[in-house]
């Protein structure tokens, strides 16, 4: 077991530029690693890379900036150097602005070293578990004076294995970044054994591979607000059915779309199901935000609902006859995994990373049979029995034992 360090240094780069934003599943393992942080004993810093440079906060900046993620505190008003920079939003010129009034020290991205040798003990932990600010400039700076011990998380593979499914220039940096953290890394940490898996096979060529841990992430199961945010248009007499996730090609909605327009096509229009879509719309997927806004037999069983709370979406969630995710790859599942949490069935893709880290408790239907994806929707639309028992057993890995297998590489 690795010794205990004297401090860890948290990268919240991600969460700060993203702020007032709704959290996809890297912010919030962020979060909860903020949080797991706070909550020890032992010293903690945050580092925050801004469009001016680099922040550190101390254990109170960190507090203060918790609540404000949170929004148990506003952000404030954009300083001079946030309206000097062209091109920020202003959610992002707020954060940066709060994050520069509360920082322990501030430094050009040159001298970073410098600064975090200054205030922080040697073998301070580098922890980055976001999937940004991972530049050699960053990762060189942990190393002379600071010789901090480097610990990096990769969530998965995907642009690498799915590069048709990325915006543009997306896989070579994600490509990038993989090399730079397999050069510096002293630990890295994987979600799942998967994606352990994947990272050994494409570092495995180009050299020594870093230790690698496997820690499932937590699930934080959402409380269901009280009603149901049921759009207009919407049959309460009708069955539903929700996917979660951003409306981006690897999600795969056009699957869905073609499946509920085989079913209109097909049955009365009182027995076709009805499709709650939540979610952003993401990127290269045209040909779905045309059918979502204009087929008409599309609009009339199936609803588009972005920019939901976490607790909308599970009041959906829990009124549904159960979660579909017709995903061609993940890196985890934590909506499904949330999904079953709450008791309600779901229905996927038959992908090796759902039976690692969900089991049995899904029903799998190949996404090439299309035949028994509505045999097993309409099952569930008929057969509330099959709902209670679907996802009442399902218990969802939990943040303590996370922590429990990674702390000691801190």
């Amino acid at each position: 077991m690795t010794e205990p360090t004297a401090a860890r240094l948290l990268d919240l780069t991600r969460l700060v530029r993203r702020a007032a934003r709704l959290p996809t599943g890297i912010d919030r393992v962020e979060l909860a690693y903020l949080d797991a942080f706070l909550a020890d004993s032992v010293s903690v810093f945050g580092l925050i890379r801004t469009a001016w440079g680099c922040l550190l906060l101390d254990r109170q900046g960190l507090t203060v900036c918790r609540r404000k993620l949170s929004g148990q505190d506003p952000w404030g008003r954009p300083d001079l150097l946030s309206r000097l920079r062209r091109g920020l939003s202003e959610n992002r010129q707020r954060a940066e602005s709060d994050m520069r009034r509360i920082a322990l020290a501030r430094s050009l991205p040159s001298r970073l070293g410098k600064m975090l040798a200054k205030h922080l003990p040697a073998g301070t932990a580098y922890v980055n578990v976001g999937h940004t600010n991972l530049s050699n400039q960053v990762l060189q700076a942990m190393r002379p004076g600071l010789d901090a011990r480097i610990v990096v998380m990769i969530h998965d593979t995907i642009p690498l294995d799915f590069p048709q499914y990325q915006r543009d220039g997306s896989p070579e940096a994600f490509r990038n970044m993989v090399r730079r953290v397999q050069r510096h890394a002293s630990v890295i940490l994987c979600n799942s054994a998967q994606t352990r898996d994947d990272v050994i096979r494409h570092m495995q060529p180009l050299g020594p591979v870093p230790d690698i841990r496997v820690a499932h992430l937590g699930v934080d199961v959402p409380w269901p607000e009280d009603d149901a945010p049921f759009p207009v248009g919407f049959d309460k007499n009708r069955p539903c059915f929700t996917t979660v996730g951003t409306i981006e090609p690897r999600k795969n909605h056009i699957f869905l779309l073609d499946l509920w327009a085989e079913m209109a096509a097909t049955l009365p229009a009182d027995q076709v199901p009805q499709l709650l879509i939540c979610g952003a719309r993401g990127w290269k997927n045209n040909e779905v935000f045309a059918r979502l806004d204009h087929d008409p037999l599309l609009r009339q069983h199936v609803f588009e609902m972005p920019g939901l709370s976490d607790e909308q979406i599970a009041a959906l969630l829990v009124r549904s006859c159960g979660a579909l995710f017709p995903s061609v790859a993940e890196g985890f599942g934590l909506p499904p995994a949330e999904a079953l949490a709450l008791g309600v069935p779901v229905i996927c893709n038959n992908l090796g990373i759902y039976r690692e880290t969900l089991g049995d408790y899904p029903i799998y239907a190949n996404v090439k049979d299309r035949y028994l994806w509505r045999d097993k929707i309409m099952m569930l639309a008929s057969d509330q029995h099959d709902r209670q028992n679907a996802g009442n057993r399902f218990k969802p890995p939990l943040w303590q034992d996370h922590f429990n297998a990674v702390l000691s590489c801190l």
